[in-house]
C-alpha cells in the first residue's frame, strides 16, 4: 500500500507517485487567507492562521509520543474543532486518520480501535467508557489523548498550547499511503476499514469542487449538520481546499431553528446533508423566519430522496438542491444530479428517480452476476471504476474479493441506467425479495406509498410466506396529527403498483431506526418486526 513504484510507458525507469500530503489543503489557506475567519463553533472562532498553528501543535504532540507515518489514530468525538484539526494533524504526520460514529457502543468502538490496528486515540471525556473499552481491548494502544479533563488521557487543548510554535515536518506521502479508513455504516453486517489515500483523495477533492459547487470560493461559508466522521468530513476538507468558512451547530442536538439562523447570520453558501435532514429543514416553520437566500448548494447524499420530499425542498429552498450517490468506499464519486436537473414539477424534464450521471473521471457499469455489462434500461449491479475508487477494506482479503470484478467496484446497489447516461438505483441487492418468482425492488413500492398525505416514512421489506416464498411488509410513520388505518392504506394503493409488489401487511410505527448519519436502517427494522411477532403473522398469511 505505501512505496509503490510504476513503470512508465515507453520503458523509462520507474518513478515514485509522490503526491501532495492532504495537510497541505490547510497550510494554502493559512498562507493565502490567514486572517480569514477559517472555523466558527458557537460564540469561538478560529482564524486560518490559528488552526494550522494548532494542528502543527498537535502534530508535535503526537510526534514526541511516537506517532509516526501509517500509525493509526483512534477518533472518538462528537463535532468539535479538536476533530476537525486531529484530522490535519494525523494527515501531517503521515499517520491514519480513523473516526468512529460516536454514537456506536463502547463495544462497538473497541472492535474498530482493533479491526484499525489503532497506535494512539482521542476521545472526548464525555466518553470514558468508550475510552475504557479501547484501551482493554488494544493493549498496543499506549497514546492516549482527552477533548477535555478526564481521568483517560493528556488534555488535548494543553498539549497544543505547550506546543504552539513548533513544527513537524510534513509527512512525505505517494499516492497510495492510507491517510483515512473510512468505516463502513455497517447496516448490513460488521463495519469494515475502507483505507482512502493521499492520492484519492486529492482527486476526490478537486471532484467535489467541480461537480458539486462549481465556483466555490473563499467568500462562501459551509453549515456542517452531519457527523464529521464520515461524508461531512469529506465535504469539510474540499471546503478547506477552497478557504472555505466552516459553521458547526452549537450544540449535539440537531436543532432546525438554529441551523437556519446561523444560514442567514454567516451567509451559508453551502451544506451536506441527507434527505431525512432536507425533510426536517424544509418542513419546519422556520426555513420561513430566516434569510436563506445565500444557499447556493444543497448537497444531499447517503440515501436517495423521495420524491414527494425533494418536491416540497424545492418549493421552499429553489433549484438549489445537488444530489450524489457514492458509498464511502467510493468516497461519494459515482453520480451527480446538479440544480439545474432538479425539477419541481413532474415531467420528462424531471427525470424522476433518477440519482444523476456519471462523475467527472469515473465510469458506471451495469452488469450482470456473471459481470457482462447489460443494455440501457436493463437492471443489474451498479459498478463503477475510477480514480476515487478506495485502496481496498483493511486487512480483509475475502471482502476485497467480493468487492472487486475484473477491476470494478460492485456497489451491492441495484440499478439501471438510460440511454443518455442517467442512473436509476433500485435498490440495494440485499433489500430484493422474491415474491412468487418474480424480483421485487421495494423503493418502487416506498416511492408509491409516499405519496399519500398522511404518511411520512416508509420502508418496505420482504418477509417469508409460505405461499408466494416472500411478501411484502411495509412499516410506516405518519405526520403529526394524521390517521390511518392499513386496510385504508392498502384500498388506496390497489392499482397504483402490481398485486405481487403490494405488501401483504401495514404497521404504523412512532419513528423508524435510523442510523447516525439519518439512514432508515431496515436490518434493525427486521429485528423490531421478529420482537414484536409481526413476521410469524406475515409468514402464515
Amino acid at each position: 500500500m505505501t512505496d509503490r513504484t510504476t513503470a512508465p510507458a515507453g520503458g523509462l525507469a520507474p518513478v515514485s507517485r509522490r503526491v501532495m500530503n492532504l495537510s497541505h489543503f490547510l497550510r494554502q489557506a493559512a498562507r493565502r487567507h490567514g486572517g480569514r475567519i477559517g472555523f466558527v463553533w458557537g460564540d469561538r472562532q478560529w482564524t486560518w492562521a490559528e488552526l494550522d498553528r494548532r494542528v502543527d501543535a498537535m502534530a508535535a504532540a503526537l510526534a514526541a509520543r511516537g506517532v509516526t507515518k501509517g500509525d493509526r489514530v483512534l477518533v472518538q468525538s462528537k463535532n468539535c474543532n479538536q476533530m476537525f484539526e486531529s484530522m490535519f494533524a494525523c494527515f501531517r504526520l503521515g499517520a491514519v486518520w480513523v473516526p468512529t460514529n460516536f454514537r456506536q457502543t463502547p463495544g462497538d468502538v473497541a472492535y474498530l480501535a482493533e479491526a484499525s490496528g489503532a497506535r494512539a486515540m482521542i476521545c472526548q471525556a464525555e466518553f470514558p467508557e468508550h475510552a475504557a473499552a479501547v484501551t482493554a481491548a488494544v493493549p498496543a494502544l499506549d497514546v492516549a489523548l482527552s477533548i477535555g479533563a478526564s481521568d483517560f488521557g493528556e488534555d488535548y487543548d494543553a498539549l497544543v498550547e505547550e506546543h504552539l510554535g513548533r513544527t513537524v515536518e510534513t509527512a512525505a506521502v505517494e499516492h497510495d499511503d492510507p491517510c483515512w479508513f473510512f468505516f463502513t455504516s455497517g447496516t448490513t453486517g460488521r463495519p469494515k476499514a475502507a483505507v482512502l489515500t493521499h492520492g484519492q483523495m486529492a482527486f476526490v477533492v478537486t471532484n467535489h469542487l467541480c461537480d458539486l459547487m462549481p465556483g466555490t470560493t473563499e467568500d462562501d461559508a459551509s453549515l456542517v449538520v452531519a457527523p464529521l466522521s464520515h461524508g461531512a468530513g469529506i465535504h469539510q476538507l474540499a471546503q478547506t481546499a477552497r478557504a472555505v468558512k466552516t459553521v458547526l451547530l452549537p450544540g449535539d442536538r440537531f436543532d432546525v431553528a438554529e441551523a437556519w439562523r446561523l444560514v442567514e447570520k454567516w451567509r451559508i453558501t453551502n451544506m451536506f446533508t441527507v434527505p431525512t435532514i432536507v425533510k426536517l429543514l424544509t418542513e419546519n416553520p422556520a426555513v420561513e423566519a430566516f434569510d436563506h437566500s445565500s444557499l447556493r448548494y444543497v448537497i444531499y447524499a447517503g440515501a436517495p430522496m423521495y420524491r414527494e420530499d425533494q418536491k416540497h425542498a424545492l418549493a421552499t429552498l429553489g433549484k438549489v438542491l445537488v444530489q450524489y450517490f457514492g458509498l464511502g468506499e467510493v468516497t461519494g464519486n459515482i453520480t451527480v444530479l446538479p440544480p439545474v436537473l432538479h425539477e419541481l414539477e413532474d415531467g420528462p424534464a424531471a427525470r424522476i428517480g433518477t440519482c444523476g450521471f456519471e462523475r467527472t473521471g469515473m465510469q458506471v457499469s451495469i452488469q450482470g452476476p456473471d459481470g457482462r455489462e447489460l443494455p440501457a434500461g436493463e437492471t443489474g449491479d451498479i459498478c463503477v471504476c475510477g480514480p476515487a475508487v478506495f485502496a481496498g477494506y483493511y486487512d480483509n482479503r475475502e471482502a476485497n474479493a467480493k468487492a472487486f470484478r475484473d477491476g470494478w467496484f460492485v456497489t451491492g446497489d441495484l440499478g439501471h441506467m438510460d440511454a443518455e447516461g442517467f442512473l436509476y438505483i433500485t435498490g440495494r441487492a440485499s433489500d430484493m425479495y422474491i415474491s412468487g418468482g418474480s424480483n421485487v425492488y421495494p423503493r418502487e413500492t416506498e416511492e408509491k406509498i409516499l405519496t399519500h398525505p398522511a404518511v411520512a416514512e416508509v420502508a418496505v421489506l420482504g418477509v417469508p410466506d409460505r405461499a408466494w416464498g416472500e411478501v411484502g411488509v411495509a412499516v410506516c410513520v405518519l405526520r403529526p396529527g394524521a390517521e390511518l388505518t392499513p386496510e385504508a392504506l392498502l384500498g388506496w394503493l390497489e392499482g397504483k403498483v402490481a398485486r405481487y409488489k403490494m405488501p401483504r401487511q401495514v404497521f404504523f410505527w412512532d419513528a423508524m431506526p435510523k442510523s447516525a448519519y439519518g439512514k432508515i436502517v431496515k436490518k434493525d427494522i427486521r429485528l423490531e418486526l421478529e420482537a414484536r411477532g409481526c413476521l410469524t403473522v406475515a409468514a402464515s398469511s
